[in-house]
């Protein structure tokens, strides 16, 4: 019991950096004692058990999001008059973001340093998942230009709920229902409110249940994929270069995206938003959680920016939410340098497919440490990239997430400002 306690008190992020390492460990053993028979048989199978898990999780934890984030606002009219303006901001930073985060992944093409022949087995799965969409594109070519809206209505939700790669389908559902809520009387929903209110802590501590089993699944992940590189070394220097490039462009959204909108869309100065921020920025990169920064950031928000409480207390709870400029750039850079590891080329209609994902997928993503592992996987998966390929990031993901965060909760800030500017 006690050295269970005691393992419980090491940080997540730590443990899944330990895992990472015994993966790789146990790999080199079994490449040098030439077992790896035994990892394959009786160590990888856990760690695709833990990716599996991502999946069973990825729909009911965007589904009960999108419509909680939707059935929280006060009514149609605060939709329309503040919800719409806040979502479109929010929108548009997202979009800014994640076409940062292409950018410079298809710039440096980090992946590109990782020994493709040695990835053989991943690669031939994504090639016959491939081959299915050529199918199924080729059949929208001749069904005509807008057979493309009968793929994201879906006649059967309950058939889109139990498959994962129909995630647009339950994107829109969840919308139409959320909107279709906020037109009836607050009493009339108010049963519905409390049920997602529950459903979304349940999924919540779904999520954490599965992070918790993160270490473990991340090592079996490791170990296996150690013995199919054959112990080679290229993918650490990728995944160097990988968290480099992340880092570069969070902090360009955050010092220089986020500076030149607050210049021009209000009333305060570069040098008061992000001195205000500091704060914000330090506790968010501390926990990795907007959702435990919400405090912190409507109290600097209200008193040191000047923002009403009105504005504030509207704005923050939907951006901690939907809005994930940091996660969105993290995201889109992270699909590509996986793809590229994996040596598969994505064509123009897979990348807007990325792109489209990782901006609405980001209204799903929850505001807790390692909640975008669920995302991320669902996004690969958008364009048949086998989930497995998310082992190669999960050991450094912890401070990149908690950079992350703290363009989160920034960019939050930051359209919490320009809507009040708006508004007066």
């Amino acid at each position: 019991m006690k050295k269970r306690k005691t393992i419980r008190k090491i940080p997540l992020y730590l443990r899944i950096l330990l895992g990472m390492v015994a993966g790789i460990v146990i790999g080199i053993i079994a490449l040098k004692l030439n077992c790896s028979h035994l990892v394959n048989d009786w160590l990888y199978p856990w760690g695709r058990l833990f990716i599996r898990l991502l999946q069973l999780i990825a729909v009911p934890l965007v589904f009960i999001s999108l419509v909680k984030g939707l059935i929280g606002l006060k009514d149609i009219h605060s939709f329309s008059r503040i919800g719409g303006k806040t979502i479109g901001l929010y929108l548009i930073t997202t979009v800014i973001a994640v076409s940062i985060g292409l950018s410079l992944g298809l710039l440096t093409r980090p992946g590109n340093m990782v020994d493709k022949s040695k990835v053989e087995h991943i690669q031939n799965e994504y090639r016959e998942k491939a081959a299915e969409k050529e199918i199924i594109a080729a059949q929208s070519k001749r069904q005509g230009p807008l057979s493309f809206l009968e793929d994201i209505v879906p006649n059967n939700i309950f058939n889109s709920l139990g498959d994962n790669s129909k995630m647009l389908q339950v994107i829109f559902f969840a919308l139409f229902l959320g909107i279709a809520a906020l037109t009836l009387k607050k009493d009339r929903i108010a049963p519905v409110v409390q049920l997602f209110d529950s459903l979304n802590d349940i999924v919540l501590k779904m999520v954490d249940y599965v992070i918790m089993f993160a270490p473990y699944g991340v090592a079996a992940l490791m170990a296996g994929i150690v013995i199919d590189f054959q112990g080679d070394s290229s993918i650490f220097s990728a995944l160097g270069v990988y968290a480099l490039v992340i880092v570069f462009a969070l902090l360009f959204i955050m010092f220089v995206i986020y500076p030149v909108l607050v210049h021009f869309f209000t009333r305060l100065t570069v040098v008061k938003f992000l001195k205000a921020m500091y704060p914000v920025q330090l506790f968010a990169f501390t926990t990795s959680s907007s959702s435990a920064t919400l405090p912190i950031t409507m109290n600097v928000v209200e008193n040191d920016l000047g923002v009403s409480r009105e504005t504030a207390s509207f704005i923050l709870p939907i951006g901690a939410t939907i809005n994930m400029d940091g996660t969105s750039c993290y995201q889109t850079i992270a699909v590509l340098f996986i793809a590229q590891a994996l040596g598969v080329d994505l064509n123009l209609s897979q990348l807007l497919t990325v792109i489209g994902m990782t901006v609405i997928s980001s209204i799903g993503t929850p505001g807790i440490p390692g909640g975008s592992f669920v995302i991320l996987t669902m996004v690969l998966m958008s364009v048949g990239i086998p989930a497995e390929g998310l082992a190669l990031i999960l050991g450094i993901d912890r401070p990149l997430d908690m950079l992350r965060t703290a363009v989160n909760v920034t960019g939050d800030s930051l359209v919490c400002a320009i809507v009040d500017k708006k508004k007066m």
